[in-house]
């Protein structure tokens, strides 16, 4: 919206509509462009008085209320407030005992506030200046007063509010203060420029494929340009920088805070979490009440920030104290509470593409060498779904068939051949790796799919100790063939993994009224059901969300048909006794 939003207006406007949405907690300051805690002045404690320019919110404006800060002054866009309205702001919610201002340490702030506390002590109002300088990235470890304030700011102010609501003295407040921002550390990354109000070119980008290191919260960018990570890997770049960081002697609880600048998903927050979380724990550090969301933004700049603060035992205390914001609420930590390392992830026991499998027979290997071939063809399953869906068909089918495969080895399995002589044991694998599916693939697909697998097992199992044949799967393919068709509300013609199940349950039906062995009626049903899949391409979509492209969708195979077909078509090869194998590209139905 930046490039429609009206910046003459803007800084007014979000205001009004904050205080106008959490009247409960906060108030405009009268005739001053600053928000103020309801219960503000609060006679005989000291207030503590935050700001900054805006476009970073949740700070400051968000992080007013009872408990945090008193007030914050709101500059414009990126740029510090005047001195006058931090002075009418102070003004505002000064209860006698003297007020702790707290900001980042950039030079506009420092000498507005500075020019308000000096006319506010010639009218007898005493205040003290803690300047937050947690940025690794903008200042060396020998002069870290020179360093600006990001996101760390957060434990100042939350500690120092604490402090107030205590009834510390002013010295006591500005004492604390000061020891949370000698104690705290930042880094950050983007990967992407936030764009101004009123602009449509954000203030930089950062090519496909990289990301800035040491970025600040105004729009610059960043003071190296690195490959792009996935986010447990930038978490190990962020603890790599902050531990060295740290003062000497560094143990025990660590307050952390993974900030988002805006623009960052927080599934991909709370990814990158995890892994600061194990690495904290492997340093000797003890992540305290850690926080996961956005406290620090920079508009709509894509990227994130790791902060962490050492906590003595009066830090500790004074940091789980209560309060709440628009922006933030804590509530005391239940007694006892550990706040350990998480489990790590169960280590993934599926097969990677060409990896021969290591347990349960043909049934195994028939969905590992399905999975080889989704995997190899995961990024244009993807693009398929993407014409009318999310793109995450071939991912989900991946993540989907690794569980399956999984699942499938945990069963005592034995071979799917013509002179095998156990079905049930086959059965049971299939069950246990469409359950699997189902649940690891989620979605309609995941759905379809596990109950394919599951209805084909029952069949299986309920055949006993008798050997697997054309004869004996057709008519399991077949059940599982209607129950899918039930379950997603489907015919046959309405582009979806019917057409391709379809002629291939019909093919092995043939084959077994024949008595064609199934190591040679599984290929010849599977190119059946690749000819079909390609011919979705000349199909309108009749159902699901690609429907409502009509003809448009014409010229794209269906996702779910092409991966039925890959699988069937890589089965085929382990029935004929090869190891697992890629399908070549050429399975593979062309888009027009």
């Amino acid at each position: 919206m930046s490039a429609t939003t009206d910046a003459a207006t803007f800084k007014s406007s979000w205001v009004e509509g904050l205080v106008s949405s959490y009247s409960r907690l906060v108030a405009p300051v009268p005739d001053a462009h600053g928000v103020m805690s309801a219960r503000s002045p609060e006679q005989g404690r000291v207030s503590v008085v935050i700001g900054g320019g805006c476009g970073h919110y949740p700070a400051f404006a968000g992080l007013v209320g009872p408990g945090l800060a008193d007030a914050a002054v709101i500059g414009d866009v990126f740029t510090s407030p005047s001195a006058e309205q931090v002075y009418r702001t102070t003004r505002a919610v000064d209860g006698g005992a003297g007020v702790l201002f707290s900001f980042g340490n950039y030079t506009g702030d420092v000498m507005h506030f500075g020019l308000a506390a000096r006319r506010l002590a010639a009218e007898g109002i005493d205040s003290r200046t803690i300047l937050v300088t947690d940025d690794v990235a903008s200042g060396s470890t020998r002069n870290t007063g020179a360093r600006r304030g990001v996101a760390g700011g957060f434990f100042v102010f939350k500690i120092a509010a604490a402090a107030a609501a205590r009834g510390y003295d002013l010295d006591g407040v500005a004492r604390v203060a000061a020891r949370a921002n000698a104690m705290t550390r930042t880094f950050g990354a983007a990967f992407d420029g936030c764009t101004l109000p009123g602009q449509r070119e954000p203030l930089f980008t950062v090519p496909e494929g990289t990301m800035e290191l040491g970025l600040g919260i105004h729009g610059e960018p960043g003071l190296r340009r690195v490959p792009a990570q996935d986010p447990a890997g930038l978490a190990d770049v962020l603890v790599d920088t902050l531990l060295p960081e740290l003062p000497t002697g560094t143990s025990g609880r660590t307050a952390v805070l993974l900030n988002g600048l805006g623009q960052t998903p927080y599934e991909d927050l709370f990814i990158c979490y995890g892994q600061v979380h194990r690495r904290l724990a492997q340093a000797g550090l003890t992540p305290h009440l850690p926080e996961v969301g956005e406290f620090v933004t920079s508009l709509d700049m894509a990227g994130l920030s790791l902060s962490l603060l050492v906590l003595d035992d009066e830090l500790a205390d004074l940091y789980e104290e209560p309060c709440q914001t628009p922006a933030f609420t804590s509530t005391p930590p239940a007694s006892g509470t550990v706040h350990g390392p998480p489990p790590r992830a169960v280590a993934d026991t599926a097969p990677r593409t060409g990896e021969a499998p290591k347990s349960g027979g043909v049934a195994a290997a028939a969905l590992a060498a399905a999975l080889a071939a989704v995997e190899a063809h995961e990024r244009e399953l993807g693009r398929l779904d993407a014409v009318a869906g999310d793109g995450d068909h071939g991912r989900g089918m991946v993540r989907g068939l690794s569980a399956a495969v999984a699942a499938a080895r945990s069963a005592d399995t034995v071979s799917i051949t013509d002179t095998g002589d156990t079905a049930d044991t086959a059965g049971r694998a299939l069950l246990l790796a469409g359950t699997a599916l189902a649940d690891a693939a989620g979605g309609a697909s995941g759905a379809l799919y596990g109950l394919l697998l599951t209805e084909i097992g029952g069949v299986l199992l309920e055949a006993g100790p008798a050997p697997v044949t054309t004869e004996l799967l057709a008519p399991a393919v077949d059940a599982a063939f209607h129950a899918v068709r039930e379950l997603g509300g489907g015919a046959v013609g309405e582009k979806t993994m019917l057409d391709a199940l379809a002629p291939f349950s019909e093919t092995l039906s043939e084959h077994a009224r024949d008595g064609t062995p199934l190591a040679d009626a599984w290929p010849l049903a599977a190119a059946a059901a690749t000819t079909a899949a390609r011919a979705t391409a000349d199909m309108p979509a009749k159902r699901g969300r690609a429907a409502r492209l009509g003809e448009r969708g014409q010229g794209h195979a269906d996702p779910g048909a092409t991966s039925l077909a890959l699988m069937v078509t890589a089965v085929a090869d382990v029935l004929n006794g090869h190891h697992p194998a890629t399908t070549d590209s050429s399975s593979v139905p062309e888009s027009r």
